[in-house]
């Protein structure tokens, strides 16, 4: 097994956030990795229920009658018997970078057989610039190995900051429930030695199981949404927040990368199961996504949480007409960034248009 970094990177300014109804057995083959790192586990579901973690891990668990009791009124805009919980770990860390991670997610081995350390791969990609307004063909530029194309504009090689970094998994594959029906036994086994900057102006369907993000950057935008107990809906959770997330990143000129690193996700979720949760999702996408390929927010709109109340009014006048649901949902991410402000009164001006990058030198 791979030995514990010397010098972990960011090991004081990064906490990786788990969302679970288990005992966290599976931090035994992340011990090498996450040892040096703070968790806060969120535990969903029954909060007399013991969780066990194995011992010489530095962590905080909360359970529901916690979130309740810190926010009290506020604490029903965060999910119930969903993984969507997690994002109360985001609201209650005080660090600049969360890595996020499903208890079902083990460590990867790239091609030549070696343990992947996914979370430093993370911070490398958070730690170097995004080319989101001109394409690299030879994808991340600033990987060792690589740089920008002829042709590419000189004006635009700087960059801009990455605030999210969106890995990858290998075997069980992220699909819907109707795909999963329809392909039960694919397995995902490519393994593309690749990063790329998703491009201004395109969306894309981020997965919460492997996912790292500069939270002074875009934390207050990474709300998963109103799902599971007592919601219509359920596996959106993530996807949502991505979607809001990139229309945000996009008018803050900030970064999104995905691609590597990647984990290796152990257990396929019951599809049947899934299409109930899925369901009126798979309807309401179809005018969701063409609602985030249009918005436009106010140019007056220079921190993220301008940003994301003005998404909130947009969602619940453009897709309340839609289902009941989505004005819910709205006040749901006006409550949420209440409760944001009120528990990091210091992160009034988050993601203040960037005014350039400082050049980050990542070692070896």
């Amino acid at each position: 097994m791979a030995s514990i970094p010397s010098t972990p990177l960011l090991a004081n300014e990064l906490d990786i956030v788990i969302p679970t109804i288990r005992n966290l057995d599976f931090l035994e083959m992340w011990r090498p990795f996450f040892q040096p790192y703070h968790l806060i586990i969120v535990q969903d579901g029954d909060p007399t229920k013991t969780i066990r973690v194995p011992e010489g891990f530095d962590y905080e668990l909360h359970n529901r009658n916690h979130v309740e009791s810190l926010l009290g009124k506020r604490a029903s805009c965060i999910s119930f018997k969903d993984s969507a919980c997690r994002c109360y770990g985001f609201l209650v860390s005080k660090k600049k970078y969360i890595y996020t991670i499903d208890d079902d997610c083990f460590v990867a081995k790239n091609p030549t057989g070696e343990d992947i350390n996914a979370l430093e791969q993370h911070i490398k990609n958070l730690l170097t610039p995004s080319t989101p307004h001109f394409f690299n063909t030879l994808y991340d530029p600033y990987r060792d190995g690589a740089d920008f194309v002829r042709g590419y504009p000189f004006s635009l090689r700087e960059g801009v900051p990455t605030a999210v970094s969106h890995g990858l998994w290998l075997n069980i594959p992220d699909y819907d429930a109707p795909t999963q029906l329809v392909k039960p036994h694919e397995r995902n086994t490519r393994y593309v030695d690749a990063i790329m900057t998703v491009p201004k102006g395109t969306l894309f369907p981020m997965c919460g199981m492997n996912l790292a993000f500069d939270r002074e950057l875009i934390g207050p935008a990474m709300y998963f949404g109103l799902m599971g107990h007592g919601q219509p809906i359920g596996r959106y959770d993530d996807m949502w927040a991505g979607w809001c997330v990139k229309v945000i990143c996009d008018h803050l000129n900030l970064g999104v990368k995905t691609g590597l690193p990647y984990i290796w996700h152990s257990k396929a979720s019951n599809p049947f199961v899934n299409l109930k949760k899925e369901y009126k999702g798979i309807f309401w996408q179809e005018e969701i996504i063409p609602f985030f390929q249009s918005v436009v927010l106010p140019k007056e709109c220079t921190t993220v949480q301008k940003c994301y109340l003005a998404l909130a009014e947009k969602v619940k006048e453009k897709l309340g007409s839609v289902d009941p649901y989505f004005t819910k949902l709205a006040e749901g991410m006006t409550t949420w960034i209440e409760a944001w402000d009120a528990h990091n009164p210091s992160s009034e001006a988050t993601g203040s248009l960037a005014n350039g990058l400082a050049k980050v030198n990542l070692g070896n």
